[in-house]
């Protein structure tokens, strides 16, 4: 034994955990950039899917026109259609799934399929009590999405976004405190046993995310690091 490490034969994949205004877009657009990984958020999935009019897709605009919830099983298969494009296979990052333990066992299921497994679930913490004003004080480009917050990060010309110059930013009606403190309580609730379950196969990575969000950046990146090594 030489001690060189067998190159991996399959993509990483890792899953971005965190309450509501805890910064996962921000910080996953980070990793996409610095370590070529797709960000994929369950959003973002299931109206592309529809877009493409993919048979998942068809299935999962349906749901939605009629007021819906997209079964865990549609999701599923529209991110098994996903995974198999070319782009992602130097890795992906799973923004807001799983959710549950049943999608987290469906999404190992999905997984194995290709010999893949999660490299990774990272559970961003935070303090609840401060997560409050974070959110409550976030706003966004309309015209690119890019998120910015009045007190942790403006733009570098007031109103202007830094991304793509556009000039209109909103905010959305429920971020107030008591909106925000009931959806911080509800994340708690559901995601706890999540948590656990990678806990309890030796996936989970926790990571302070109360600092600066360069801060925040690099702990990630050192556990990203070794978890694709």
């Amino acid at each position: 034994m030489d001690g060189t490490k067998t190159p991996r034969i399959t993509p990483p994949v890792l899953i971005l955990l965190g309450p509501p205004g805890a910064g996962k877009g921000t910080q996953a657009r980070k990793l996409q950039n610095t370590f070529g990984l797709v960000q994929l958020s369950t959003g973002d999935l299931l109206r592309a899917a529809a877009i493409a009019g993919t048979k998942a897709g068809q299935e999962a605009e349906a749901v939605m026109q009629a007021g819906g919830l997209v079964s865990d099983e549609i999701v599923i298969d529209i991110l098994r259609d996903r995974l198999a494009e070319p782009d992602t296979c130097a890795g992906v990052i799973l923004d807001g799934f799983p959710r549950t333990t049943v999608q987290a066992k469906a999404l190992d299921d999905l997984l194995e399929e290709t010999g893949q497994k999660i490299d990774a679930a990272i559970s961003l913490e935070v303090d609840d009590d401060a997560m409050v004003a974070r959110v409550s004080g976030r706003y966004t480009c309309v015209a690119c999405g890019e998120g910015y917050h009045d007190i942790f990060k403006q733009p570098s010309v007031k109103g202007v976004c830094d991304k793509c110059g556009g000039t209109e930013m909103k905010r959305r009606a429920d971020d107030n405190a008591e909106t925000v403190g009931d959806r911080l309580a509800a994340y708690h609730a559901q995601t706890a046993p999540v948590i656990n379950y990678y806990s309890m196969k030796g996936a989970l990575q926790k990571v302070p995310a109360m600092g600066s969000i360069d801060k925040i950046a690099d702990a990630l990146q050192n556990v990203v690091e070794s978890a694709i090594a």
